[in-house]
């Protein structure tokens, strides 16, 4: 229990030492000074009013409203079409290439198509978070369904279960840790897209906070800002890993 707490702290402890003497480092460079804000001890207390006044809450819950939107959807598509590419050798074969290349464009080179296409700046920050997202849960589903021994399958059929049977008493409970682990992967590329995608028209968000804080020159903000996306992506990380945990259908 002791290590647990430990090692966190330390390494907290450690990156606090370094943001410090890179803060350090800057007030000592005159061409640097406009930039000193950064250092935790303007940023720190920056941190606290952002808490304390309700912007942060704020910000952050129209950033998690998006991610939240975007993840529900990519999860919602990618499993079902995993299962069935992962079941099908021709599908997979198929898609193959399509898949992969989709794949390796960044989110944001979708952001033009985004924003001719929807209506509203919400809808195309969605879709970027979507498009962000929707490849690891449905690559990672697929690899985990052509991973089930084929003969639990057979038993399953000579023993009479329909195939929603199949689907739920054995796809599902063989396939949930890396689905899980998926979402996981997921969610930080999401989380990670999040702030350029609300750099758009939007005027609400963590994105949108970063970008007004560097145009009014408010760089302890700024660098406040940054610290609580890190500190809200990291629990949000948790959160999965825990959920993980709680519903591995295998243990």
């Amino acid at each position: 229990m002791l290590d647990r707490v430990a090692y966190p702290i330390a390494g907290a402890l450690a990156l606090l030492l370094l943001w410090w003497a890179g803060g350090q480092y800057i007030k000592a460079q005159p061409d640097l000074f406009a930039f000193t804000r950064f250092a935790p001890e303007a940023a720190l207390p920056a941190a606290w009013e952002l808490l304390v006044s309700g912007a942060l809450l704020e910000a952050a819950g129209a950033s998690l409203y998006r991610v939240g939107f975007g993840m529900a959807l990519a999860v919602l598509i990618a499993v079902p079409l995993g299962i069935v590419v992962g079941s099908s050798a021709v599908l997979r074969r198929v898609t193959g290439f399509p898949f992969q290349l989709l794949r390796m464009v960044s989110p944001l080179a979708w952001m033009p198509i985004a924003v001719m296409v929807f209506a509203t700046w919400n809808g195309a920050i969605v879709f970027l978070i979507f498009m962000a997202a929707v490849w690891p849960v449905l690559f990672s589903t697929a690899f985990a369904v052509q991973r089930i021994d084929p003969l639990h399958s057979r038993v399953a059929r000579n023993l009479g279960a329909p195939p929603i049977g199949r689907l739920w008493r054995l796809t599902l409970p063989s396939i949930a840790p890396d689905v899980l682990a998926g979402i996981r992967l997921a969610l930080g590329v999401a989380w990670v897209v999040l702030v350029p995608a609300e750099y758009l028209g939007v005027t609400s968000g963590l994105g949108y906070a970063i970008n007004d804080a560097r145009d009014i020159l408010a760089y302890d903000q700024l660098a406040a800002l940054v610290l609580w996306i890190g500190v809200i992506g990291y629990g949000l990380d948790g959160l999965v890993v825990t959920l993980a945990r709680r519903f591995d259908w295998q243990s």
